[in-house]
């Protein structure tokens, strides 16, 4: 529990500050995998509880994404925006 709180409060010290552009206008494609990787700089509009779920893309609403993931039992859908998720390759899918 202490490392994911590390890893939700700081910020590699060149990193601090700045959000890369391409972060913002990432593109996500049905059922793609997405990890959610709260950016610090950018205020999240989410819980804190969701930092290091994976989860499923099934669509897209305005800006934000609607991400599919297990909250404790149950499956929920969270309004997540670009900057604040990771896409998770797999090896098997090229």
């Amino acid at each position: 529990m202490f490392f994911s709180i590390l890893m939700v409060r700081r910020k590699n010290i060149r990193l601090r500050g700045k959000v890369s552009l391409s972060k913002y206008f990432q593109k996500f494609e049905e059922n793609d995998s997405v990890a959610v990787k709260r950016e610090i700089s950018v205020n999240a509009s989410f819980p804190k509880r969701l930092q290091g779920r994976t989860g499923v893309v099934k669509g897209k609403k305005g800006k934000a994404y609607i991400i599919k993931l297990k909250d404790q039992a149950k499956e929920k859908e969270f309004l997540i925006q670009p900057i604040h998720l990771k896409k998770i390759v797999s090896i098997n899918s090229k």
